[in-house]
């Protein structure tokens, strides 16, 4: 069969994508990326926030219209199998059972699986290292690879839905990590992010000395590998030892997304934070001690129940302070199954939170301006990702997005001088490929 799929959501969610897609391919089926050309199309879904959950409402609606089976997995899967059936889903397939993809597409299981299984939850955390030799034909990019090294949270902030639509933490044993990272790097890739729901914690239940710092002193003179990213963070759980060997490694990203989600203590305890503002803000300057060059990302939720004025100036201060390089702002939506659905009443006006939300984006818009326009006159080099309207583009090792004249191919580095700099794109010329230098 011909599948297309629509993918909403996190880089978990489009590496979920890329795993199915590779399991129908290697079952005889086709991934199309035309939905004319389709005969079943899969919709990947986000529950975090209720405007991606209803985005993919309404294409199911649109979907069926055109008569084709329609399959939903992801986050919303987990939440929502009996409205998702109503809607007229065909098939329902939670984040743990994805390995069963093959046989939804075939007609060969019921409704739903939106179970947290153990067994799939075990094929899910192994997958694709075994045959990644073999073809990686599904990926997103041909030199940047995702790879999951730990799945689920264990946190449970009172506004997030995700550790009941992932489950609990569960991190794929280390050399299994490493033999695909060796297994890419055979096959071409030179960038690889490592991605979890709380990448931090990656380790911590196998109780065997696995840690990221210590997967990063593995995998980093792997040969071909030229530069590691990871996402996402949680504050609390940034190690003093994960500083140094970042700070020592100058092929590891100097971008740490940290997502504050408020300046407010009293915001944080209400959102079950495990951290406090001064503990925030310490983690920053310890990392900016260390690091050489270290850039912050990070989010904020907006008008969380309960926010007050006094609450909203101290995130205001708070971002006057961290200058992020990268900031997703979002307006606080419930989620049903969530604690703070349960506990805490919705009680931030719409019109209020608009407010709010225009005030961060137009400080951060003066903050980013002020940032990039540092670089103007300077060097720095980047990976190629892709190419638009004759020109190249790709990011620093701070994750800043840069743009020049020329068509160079995805995944060569080269070392572009920065002539004009706005609070979104970056503007240089290029100077010539960079040479590749064995640490």
């Amino acid at each position: 069969m011909k599948v297309f799929f629509k993918t909403y959501g996190c880089q978990m969610n489009i590496r979920d994508s890329e795993i199915m897609e590779e399991l129908l391919v290697r079952s005889g089926h086709e991934i199309v990326k035309d939905l004319k050309n389709a005969d079943v199309a899969v919709i990947n879904t986000c529950a975090v926030r209720a405007k991606s959950e209803n985005k993919a409402y309404s294409l199911i609606g649109r979907l069926k219209k055109r008569g084709l089976k329609v399959g939903v997995t992801g986050c919303v899967s987990e939440i929502a199998s009996k409205d998702l059936k109503s809607r007229g889903a065909d098939f329902v397939l939670g984040t743990r059972a994805l390995t069963s993809i093959v046989d939804a597409i075939e007609g060969k299981m019921d409704f739903d699986m939106s179970d947290h299984l153990s067994d799939l939850e075990k094929q899910l955390i192994t997958f694709n290292t075994s045959q990644t030799r073999k073809s990686i034909t599904t990926r997103t990019s041909k030199h940047h690879a995702w790879v999951n090294i730990i799945a689920g949270c264990d946190k449970f902030c009172t506004y997030c839905i995700v550790p009941y639509t992932r489950g609990r933490e569960i991190s794929r044993p280390m050399e299994n990590v490493i033999k695909e990272v060796k297994a890419l790097a055979s096959s071409g890739y030179n960038q690889i992010t490592f991605l979890g729901q709380n990448v931090d914690s990656y380790g911590k239940d196998l109780k065997d000395g696995t840690s990221l710092a210590e997967l990063f002193r593995r995998v980093y003179n792997i040969s071909g590998i030229e530069r590691f990213w990871f996402l996402t963070s949680y504050p609390s759980d940034v190690t003093n030892e994960l500083i140094e060997v970042v700070a020592e490694r100058p092929r590891i990203s100097r971008n740490f997304h940290l997502p504050a989600q408020s300046g407010s203590n009293a915001i944080l305890k209400r959102m079950n934070r495990q951290y406090t503002r001064e503990e925030y803000i310490d983690l920053i300057r310890r990392i900016r001690s260390k690091v050489k060059g270290a850039t912050i990302g990070g989010d904020i939720i907006v008008g969380f129940s309960g926010e007050t004025d006094e609450d909203f100036e101290q995130t205001l201060s708070l971002i006057k302070e961290v200058k992020y390089v990268r900031l997703n702002i979002a307006p606080y939506s419930p989620r049903r199954g969530t604690v703070a659905s349960k506990l805490y009443p919705d009680d931030v006006p719409t019109a209020v939170k608009k407010k709010r939300m225009l005030a961060l984006s137009t400080l951060q818009h003066a903050i980013m301006d002020e940032m990039n326009k540092k670089l103007v006159g300077k060097s720095v080099d980047i990976i190629v990702e892709g190419n638009s309207d004759g020109k190249s583009y790709g990011r620093t090792i701070d994750n800043r997005m840069v743009f020049f004249e020329g068509t160079i191919p995805e995944g060569e580095s080269v070392t572009v001088k920065i002539v004009r700099a706005t609070a979104g794109p970056i503007y240089g010329e290029l100077i010539g490929k960079v040479l590749k230098v064995v640490e």
